[in-house]
């Protein structure tokens, strides 16, 4: 499996990117994070826009595609492994998970791909703690379905 986020803004170095790499690294998927940044100073609606044009140029074909959004379903960790099971039996190799701005996922190209719509948490998180805990639970999936006992109920 293929995993790709594609995520508005730029990771500084440290403990943020270290979890990432941490994650990443323990999975047996190929994990891309691929970041956009609006150069452009813009601001409302017309950033938001912007940023999901820039979202929309860096998604993989074929990708089945996730945008996180707090409108999005929230599902506990084994409905995710669910989740991932099906992509895969139903050869589905690659996931694209979109991850926007501050302000949220404007209109535009990625949302008219239909993406399925996720929520990480009933909470507003900071957008680079979104990436360490989504994954984390790309990571605590992929062991769901391993059968290891990383994941206890």
């Amino acid at each position: 499996m293929r995993i790709t986020l594609v995520a508005v803004g730029r990771a500084r170095r440290g403990p943020v990117e270290e979890l990432c790499r941490e994650y990443a690294g323990r999975l047996p998927w190929t994990v891309e994070i691929q970041e956009v940044e609006a150069k452009k100073r813009l601001a409302g609606d017309a950033l938001k826009a912007h940023e999901a044009e820039l979202l929309a140029a860096r998604i993989p074909d074929g990708a089945v595609l996730v945008a996180l959004d707090e409108r999005g379903k929230a599902l506990a960790s084994a409905e995710f492994a669910e989740t991932f099971r099906r992509w895969r039996d139903g050869g589905r190799d690659s996931v694209c998970f979109l991850i926007g701005g501050a302000d949220g996922l404007a209109p535009g190209p990625a949302r008219a791909r239909r993406p399925g719509r996720w929520r990480s948490a009933p909470q507003t998180w900071p957008h680079m703690l979104v990436r360490v805990m989504l994954l984390e639970q790309v990571y605590r999936a992929e062991r769901i379905l391993a059968g290891h006992p990383y994941h206890r109920e």
